[in-house]
């Protein structure tokens, strides 16, 4: 039997018999493997500083964790063997596989307006978003996107193509130009309104959670508009969305996977707190202790230390 080819007839992403080929598998195989990492690192992070539980950003970053997870497991199918994810594809995932990355989209979208709605009416704020409410908020998007994948998967081959044509149009279009506006007003208010505030620890605590969030957000916008517009044009133009073999050679497929190992990444280097929590009690190294570090009381309430 051929080493590319598993028992079941799917071979490997390219075949297993060049230098060039079997680096790809191999980085396949470690980014897949650091996205699951670097995730579920910080995943259990969060849940065991209350502090950070305590602040809705952190849910949001909870969501963005788990849906990178499920995006890394799936892409030791997706990404290491020779899979299509496309309609009638018989090797597609039944849009499974893109809806994960699609719920980290909605993950740092939401997280933005969140922190939009934090820092410009903090009071109502307050009143409006409480835990159970913010909660309510990522369940909707996780329920919807699964009934978008329940719904195309009911309906006819070419209906779903054009929900998903006009759908994946309308989706980015507007979600793109909303997260690039609330990029620019969240820059705004860290950078000149919150200036205007009398210096405080909470000021600082804003401004520096404002710029994590947009430092996140211009990375996922990076990683992610090659592939918006590349969807896009071939939609519109009828023809199937892949200049490459499949999802593993494709790069405009892989930079939103890579963005899943930078996002928490990111998270990791611009919150003390979560970094202290991560490598005193997830990863147990000694460095917190040998600097005399109390990872509790490093900052209080998950403080930030992006600075611009």
């Amino acid at each position: 039997m051929n080493i590319s080819q598993s028992s079941a007839g799917l071979g490997t992403v390219l075949p297993l018999t060049s230098l060039e080929n079997v680096l790809l598998f191999l980085f396949n195989v470690i980014l897949a493997t650091a996205i699951i990492f670097f995730n579920v690192s910080v995943f259990i992070a969060i849940v065991m500083n209350r502090s950070l539980r305590n602040e809705n950003r952190f849910m949001y970053m909870l969501s963005t964790c788990l849906s990178d997870i499920c995006t890394g497991v799936s892409y030791y199918y997706a990404g290491l063997m020779d899979v299509r994810d496309y309609y009638d594809s018989p090797t597609r995932t039944f849009y499974i596989v893109p809806t994960f990355l699609g719920l980290s989209y909605m993950a740092i979208l939401a997280a933005q307006a969140d922190r939009y709605h934090a820092v410009s009416a903090p009071f109502k704020y307050s009143q409006r978003m409480t835990r159970s409410r913010t909660l309510l908020v990522i369940l909707v998007y996780w329920v919807y996107a699964f009934l978008i994948v329940a719904v195309n998967n009911l309906v006819t081959l070419g209906v779903a193509k054009r929900v998903t044509s006009f759908g994946t149009f309308v989706a980015n279009i507007f979600t793109v130009i909303i997260m690039i506006g609330l990029n620019v007003r969240l820059f705004f208010i860290a950078k000149f309104q919150l200036q205007r505030e009398p210096p405080s620890e909470e000021r600082d605590n804003k401004r520096a959670s404002i710029y994590l969030i947009v430092i996140v957000a211009v990375c996922f916008l990076i990683a992610w508009l090659p592939l918006f517009l590349h969807v896009i044009v071939c939609n519109f133009a009828g023809s199937t969305c892949y200049t490459f073999r499949n999802e593993g050679s494709d790069p405009l497929r892989i930079l939103p996977r890579v963005n899943a190992v930078l996002t928490p990444l990111l998270y990791i280097r611009g919150c003390s707190a979560l970094r202290s929590t991560l490598l005193s009690k997830v990863w147990r190294t000694t460095c917190c202790k040998r600097k005399g570090v109390n990872p509790l009381s490093m900052e209080k309430n998950g403080a930030v230390v992006f600075k611009m």
